[in-house]
């Protein structure tokens, strides 16, 4: 399970890269969000609904299991006048113990060192900066580029064209966010993976689909939390 701690972490990483100091561990920040949850409850333990219980036990659990290893992206988004705009994405289908998966995409997404689409991320944009971290799994090969479940599984495809290789990927809250069909999702990944020319429905298309775990932080919630740890 993604947890806020993951998203603090990934903040810790790229401030500590403007300050030239090492980052703090992830384990500093997962202590400092059960400690506060803890904290609430403890206080209020007169009217914590079941629900707040459950999320309780959620982070516990995805804190006990943060030396395990997953596949994963951190996305960075910077937020204007309460919308956020993507500035940076990156990650990995290959599982990566959690820590040192989280530590070095938030510094390549950060620093865009293997996408062009955007410059590196400065100090100034921290204030309006949203990290957002996502644990993926559940990985299932479909039998056609529309089997798959929208608004649940992220997508991944792949096809070869003239003895070229395309492939790309749309994590799962992607295609509810920006599209408004399945078909012009599918379509829209054809052309990020670089391809343009014949119809979508034309190509050999291998899909992968896959559901994820995501939660977001401000750089206010992480400031919040960094003073706890």
């Amino acid at each position: 399970m993604a947890s806020k701690a993951q998203c603090a972490f990934c903040f810790d990483v790229l401030v500590a890269n403007f300050e030239d100091r090492s980052s703090l561990p992830l384990i500093s920040f997962e202590k400092s969000e059960s400690a506060a949850i803890s904290e609430l409850t403890s206080s209020s333990s007169s009217s914590v609904s079941s629900v707040d219980t459950v999320s309780f036990s959620k982070v516990t659990s995805a804190n006990h299991k943060s030396h395990s290893s997953y596949p994963l992206f951190v996305t960075w988004n910077v937020v204007v006048r309460g919308q956020p705009r993507l500035r940076g994405c990156i990650g990995t289908f290959e599982p990566q113990p959690l820590e040192r998966g989280l530590r070095t995409y938030a510094r390549t997404a950060s620093v865009a060192f293997d996408d062009t689409r955007f410059n590196p991320i400065l100090a100034k944009e921290l204030p309006s900066l949203e990290c957002g971290v996502s644990l993926l799994m559940d990985f299932e090969e479909a039998s056609g580029p529309l089997d798959w479940e929208w608004g649940v599984h992220g997508i991944r495809i792949s096809f070869a064209v003239s003895g070229r290789r395309y492939s790309a990927t749309y994590l799962p809250d992607v295609p509810p966010e920006h599209f408004d069909s399945k078909e012009q999702t599918v379509e829209s990944l054809v052309h990020k993976a670089g391809f343009s020319g014949a119809s979508w429905r034309t190509l050999p298309i291998k899909l992968v689909r896959y559901k994820g775990s995501k939660t977001s932080l401000s750089y206010a919630e992480y400031v919040a939390m960094k003073k706890r740890v």
